[in-house]
């Protein structure tokens, strides 16, 4: 995707922006154009303090994840994870594999990425019946491309169109704000994570 080059290449960015005047020449009543859902995810999501890691493959995915365990210094920690696909993944990194909310880092995959807020949803797929609070601080979420949706109304359906057996339950979202305002009502009961996002290209 052109625009993760663009994220990782500032000087591509700003060459781009110079060669599209339609910004200076849009007159102030018209509407906003709008940007593709794969720019507003990143931006909303960074915007709310969460850290992507960008992969073309498989090989790229095990790097990042190696990246992030030795910038926290948590090889040989405790990984709570439910997911026995991804413990199969990332079994060379001696980790210890439970379920308890005292472990280091969470470790997840998602329902999908929402553009519009910049949110992680998932569900009882993902953390069983457990609450957000009830989970580790830190959090590892891998994603790939192919789960970019614009709205949460969206992914709802994309859950339920998976699920037709039997829709899951728990279905939240995740806002990784770095501080949350007091008395701002939209965040209210929510959990702060410190998140990070493994985001595999697979379109």
């Amino acid at each position: 995707m052109n625009l993760f080059k663009r994220f990782l290449n500032p000087k591509a960015r700003a060459e781009q922006d110079q060669d599209t005047p339609e910004k200076a020449d849009r007159g102030k009543y018209m509407p906003e154009v709008k940007l593709p859902t794969d720019e507003r995810f990143m931006l909303n999501f960074k915007n709310n303090g969460g850290k992507f890691l960008y992969c073309i493959d498989e090989t790229e995915v095990q790097e990042a994840f190696d990246n992030i365990l030795l910038e926290n210094d948590w090889y040989e920690t405790e990984c709570c994870c439910f997911d026995d696909n991804l413990k199969e993944k990332f079994k060379g990194f001696n980790l210890e594999f439970n379920h308890s909310a005292k472990a280091e880092f969470y470790l997840s995959t998602c329902e999908f990425l929402v553009a519009n807020d910049g949110s992680i949803l998932i569900s009882s797929n993902q953390i069983k019946e457990r609450k957000l609070h009830d989970l580790p601080a830190n959090f590892i979420i891998l994603s790939s491309t192919s789960q970019l949706i614009d709205t949460i109304g969206e992914g709802l359906r994309g859950i339920k169109f998976k699920n037709k057996q039997q829709i899951p339950s728990n279905i939240t979202t995740i806002k990784n704000f770095e501080t949350q305002k007091e008395g701002d009502f939209m965040s209210y009961g929510s959990s702060t994570k410190n998140l990070y996002l493994l985001l595999l290209e697979d379109l």
